[in-house]
């Protein structure tokens, strides 16, 4: 039997609308024919999650033509988010993302609806602009039932958000073994300190943006000889399933054949027993011992660079290489980089050193910086 949360019966598997599929040759237009086949065996499997948001481009467009005007409103959870650090330079502006939302998705109301991407610096615009006031108010009118945020940062930023907004209904958090002891991403840190605060967890990222569907060969060997039958995504989503207070765990299918494989262990999903939770274990730890750069993103090195690297994104994007081999992806990683926005690329490093004398992980820095830009930057 599921577990209700919120007054909710959902399904431990979410569909993230981030990822949907592209019409073959045109990468900026969604599929709508198959994103309709997707949705279809979802709702046929007792799934309800939809998971969009204002900045997922053509996402909540493409929901109201698969879902919204063909099935039910009381036959699925829509959940959609206000990203008022993009580009709003008025609480008006934010308030607007709202309405676009609505509109563009058709659905009459929300039932969660999440301040987008707190963490760092975005945090503060949700706060300047009043937007947890607009949300209650909207709450109150009937067009949202339930309030909450997702978040990127570290355990200690999570703790005063909570603190100073306990009206938070849920938060959605970046959880997945990889992760879980990530000096950055901090995924058992900031699922300790939800469930501290007594909050249910929407988790994202389960498969690390489907890195974990192909992790390095020693990782699968592990999950392999385990249960051959099993795919390393689906391990993947069933440890973050498996964990206390959890709404539901999105993923970002992409396709037809990535709904299957996910319904097939997760329609009738049943919690990792020990030991399984032990196989779990020894993936995370066979991953962990892989050598990859020990950055901690202290900054420490971006602070001294004359010429404003961002070092530290950098070799986040060398350890996706190193571990996925997926230049691709550690690409959108640099690009996108929270770490480091607006800093220069590595290909710029004039091999001063001045970075080298303030790095508490001694790590060589210049050599690494020119290994990444090989391997990276055309």
């Amino acid at each position: 039997m599921e577990e209700r949360y919120l007054g909710q019966d959902i399904k431990k598997l979410g569909f993230g609308l981030m990822r949907l599929p592209r019409i073959e040759g045109e990468n900026d237009v969604i599929d709508i024919e198959q994103t309709k086949e997707m949705v279809d065996l979802f709702l046929a499997a007792g799934c309800t999650y939809f998971d969009t948001a204002y900045v997922y481009g053509g996402s909540e467009d493409a929901i109201r033509q698969a879902l919204v005007e063909r099935h039910p409103r009381d036959s699925y959870t829509l959940a959609t988010k206000n990203a008022a650090w993009a580009n709003c330079k008025t609480r008006e502006d934010a308030i607007a993302q709202f309405e676009t939302s609505l509109q563009r998705t058709g659905a009459g109301y929300f039932d969660f609806y999440l301040l987008h991407n707190l963490g760092q610096n975005r945090t503060k615009a949700f706060e300047e602009f009043d937007l947890w006031k607009f949300v209650f108010e909207m709450k109150e009118q009937g067009k949202i039932r339930h309030v909450g945020f997702s978040f990127h940062g570290s355990a200690d930023e999570l703790e005063e958000i909570l603190t100073a907004h306990p009206e938070a209904e849920f938060v959605q958090l970046q959880i997945n073994y990889a992760d879980w002891e990530s000096a950055e991403v901090q995924s058992r840190k900031v699922y300790e300190t939800a469930r501290r605060h007594n909050k249910p967890i929407v988790i994202m990222e389960p498969v690390k943006g489907g890195l974990l569907a192909k992790p390095p060969e020693e990782v699968e060997k592990v999950l392999r000889d385990a249960d051959p039958d099993m795919s390393p995504a689906s391990w993947a989503v069933r440890y973050a399933a498996s964990l206390d207070g959890i709404i539901t765990v999105l993923s970002g299918m992409s396709n037809v054949e990535q709904m299957k494989d996910n319904l097939s262990y997760m329609a009738d999903f049943k919690k990792l027993d020990e030991n399984e939770m032990a196989v779990m274990e020894k993936a995370r730890l066979t991953l962990e011992a892989i050598p990859i750069v020990p950055c901690t993103t202290c900054n420490y090195c971006a602070k001294v660079c004359p010429m404003d690297i961002g070092i530290s994104g950098s070799f986040k994007s060398l350890n996706i290489i190193t571990l996925y081999g997926n230049v691709e992806r550690a690409l959108v990683e640099e690009r996108f980089s929270v770490i480091n926005p607006g800093k220069r690329r590595a290909d710029s490093c004039i091999r001063c050193g001045a970075c080298e004398d303030v790095c508490p992980q001694h790590i060589k820095i210049r050599d690494k910086l020119a290994e990444y830009a090989e391997k990276a930057i055309k």
